[in-house]
């Protein structure tokens, strides 16, 4: 076979260019690309790194602001709570203060009220008095014929009103 034959004539001058072509793309890739390879993949890295850092000083920043929110929502809870309070203690006070007004200005008025019914009730009894008085004399005058005073009368009528 002649192209085996021919093997050991051209091998040598193959494999030299074999090595000079693999040699030219060892360099050009070796020492041309490769550096901005792991350039870019060392910066890429750093970013990478400087992000996650800023990520994390952004969480513990987030994470401070959160708690002081919260310590100010509760301050604010808490003086909410004592403005509510002191307004429904002084509710509650004002609401004591009316209610007292209220239950003097009552008393005052039944007192009035049974001032006025004591007197109506002496007015009629007075009256009942005067006409049980007139009646009793009208009857004695009537009945006996005799004539008896006002002032008779009414002392007779006090008296049977005083045992009955």
């Amino acid at each position: 076979m002649p192209q085996i034959d021919q093997l050991s004539e051209v091998f040598a001058s193959q494999l030299f260019w074999l090595v000079v072509t693999f040699g030219l793309v060892f360099v050009t890739v070796g020492l041309g690309m490769l550096p901005k390879i792991e350039a870019t993949v060392e910066q890429r890295d750093r970013r990478i790194a400087d992000d996650l850092a800023a990520a994390e000083t952004a969480r513990k920043t987030a994470d401070e602001m959160e708690e002081s929110y919260r310590a100010r929502i509760d301050h604010g809870r808490a003086d909410a709570m004592k403005l509510t309070q002191g307004a429904k203690e002084a509710s509650a006070r004002e609401t004591e203060s009316r209610i007292k007004a209220a239950d003097a200005e009552i008393d005052a008025r039944v007192e009035v009220a049974e001032a006025q019914i004591r007197a109506a009730a002496d007015s009629a009894l007075d009256e009942i008095e005067a006409v049980a008085a007139e009646a009793a004399q009208e009857m004695v005058a009537r009945l006996s014929g005799a004539e008896v005073t006002r002032d008779q009368a009414a002392k007779a009528v006090k008296e049977a009103m005083a045992d009955g």
